[in-house]
């Protein structure tokens, strides 16, 4: 499968790219430099040809912290990239969009499945629920979009060297990256992928594409 992965040499698509690769699976991964991820022009060619797209682009600030300006950029990739991507994948033959986003905006209480709703989402993570919004709208046109809501990531290249039990759902580096290889075969939906026995239930993924937690 020809594959495009946006955001490929951060930390998610480090850990997802050998995985891809190792499957098989033709992958392109334009540089900030190469593919302006908000140009439709750019972004309909590169595409054209491809038969999935992982939008893994984003700009997170250093420690996660920061002003409101210091994530416009994130939540531009993370928004408005989404918009452009879905769009020009619906203009073309692409079957299948994957959109990472967040798994520990659950309330309180272990095991809410992805059908719970989410409160007190703070402004920086909102952007990450409307890029949600444009994988079901790949997923309504009859193809298939996927949205992965991954625990708080920690792990090699990330900021957290070990799970950080505050926030309710976590997920190793290296997990993440299996899981997003498999999204690619996964029917359309949102799914928690996350630890066990945390806020977030991650039965449903679990379920459909055999994945489990290994660290």
């Amino acid at each position: 499968m020809k594959v495009l992965v946006t955001g490929g040499s951060g930390v998610l698509g480090r850990a997802a790219l050998p995985l891809l690769q190792a499957e098989g699976h033709d992958v392109d991964t334009p540089s900030r430099s190469e593919l302006d991820l908000f140009d439709t022009v750019a972004v309909g060619r590169a595409v054209a040809n491809v038969a999935a797209v992982l939008h893994l682009a984003t700009r997170i600030p250093h420690g996660h912290v920061g002003a409101p300006d210091e994530w416009r950029e994130n939540d531009r990739l993370r928004a408005e990239a989404s918009v452009v991507l879905v769009d020009a994948g619906l203009a073309a033959e692409m079957e299948t969009y994957v959109q990472p986003s967040v798994a520990f905006l659950y309330p309180k209480g272990i095991a809410a499945d992805e059908d719970a709703p989410l409160a007190d989402v703070p402004d920086h993570l909102r952007s990450a629920l409307l890029a949600e919004k444009q994988a079901a709208r790949f997923a309504a046109a009859g193809r298939r979009g996927v949205t992965l809501r991954l625990g708080l990531l920690d792990g090699p290249g990330t900021a957290y060297p070990k799970p950080d039990e505050r926030y309710g759902a976590t997920l190793h580096v290296d997990d993440a990256g299996r899981a997003l290889a498999l999204a690619l075969g996964v029917p359309s939906g949102v799914y928690n992928v996350c630890r066990d026995g945390e806020r977030a239930s991650n039965e449903r993924f679990k379920g459909v594409s055999g994945w489990r937690p290994t660290k």
